[in-house]
């Protein structure tokens, strides 16, 4: 049997770290929270938890994950964020096979609950990412945002169960964090030398709206797949406009 650490970042996760810390039970061998010093409960649930609770300045995404994966003694590593929690499901066939013996990578298939509606279409769903992996040859890989796991080759296997995602509590959230990710995604694409002309960030807006809400089937998913499509639409926009933006002034 393999050992499993369980690794979760956070920054004022108050209202979701709990959820997360409970999905786990007594699935790992160790849980290490790594904190960008919250200014909420965050510390005071993660020690009624018992957990490894360390705290350390926000580095970038790829860069604290795998400081935080070093952190860990194990053989194999479950990498969640703290908005994230097992299913039931998902959390017996992790369990049944940390018991057979882990080999290789597992990849969850994550679906996100937006504002008390599960979002089934939309390009959200299916969402698959691998999660667990083991601890040696393993690392994040990603300088701004969109961090990638870098893992030995190994057969592709995906679990059943589903990985619950409780992402956006308002709209005016969803936008928020949309608009921080497309800035990030700007300044990733300059990095690399990317131009755009003016009409790009229109022409991506129009496209990203009929892709999610229309061949993605987003309006199955009602008022919210509209508004999804929407926000990603908007925040497109935003990220082709600081695109430019950077190009002219060549940071």
């Amino acid at each position: 049997m393999n050992s499993l650490a369980v690794v979760i970042i956070t920054l004022n996760e108050e209202r979701n770290i709990e959820r997360c810390l409970k999905s786990i039970r007594d699935l790992a061998d160790e849980i290490i929270v790594l904190d960008a010093f919250s200014t909420d409960r965050t510390a005071e649930i993660c020690t009624k938890y018992g957990v490894r609770f360390e705290q350390r300045a926000w580095e970038g995404y790829s860069a604290s994950k795998n400081y935080l994966n070093s952190l860990a003694s194990s053989d194999y590593i479950l990498s969640l964020d703290a908005d994230e929690a097992l299913s039931e499901e998902l959390y017996k066939e992790i369990k049944t096979e940390k018991e057979k013996g882990f080999a290789g990578t597992y990849s969850v298939n994550r679906m996100t609950n937006y504002m008390g509606k599960w979002i089934r279409h939309s390009g959200w769903f299916p969402d698959i990412k691998p999660r667990l992996f083991p601890k040696e040859g393993s690392y994040w890989s990603g300088e701004f945002v969109h961090e990638e796991l870098v893992h030995p080759p190994s057969e592709a296997k995906v679990f059943k169960g589903i990985l619950e995602h409780y992402s956006y509590y308002s709209y005016e959230d969803h936008r928020a964090r949309a608009d921080k990710y497309s800035l990030l995604t700007a300044k990733k694409f300059h990095a690399r030398g990317k131009k755009v002309g003016p009409l790009k960030p229109a022409i991506s807006a129009l496209g990203r709206f009929v892709a999610m809400y229309f061949i993605k089937l987003g309006f199955l998913d009602g008022w919210k797949g509209f508004k999804i499509a929407r926000i990603s639409a908007q925040s497109n926009i935003l990220k082709y406009k600081e695109l430019r933006r950077l190009n002219r002034e060549g940071k």
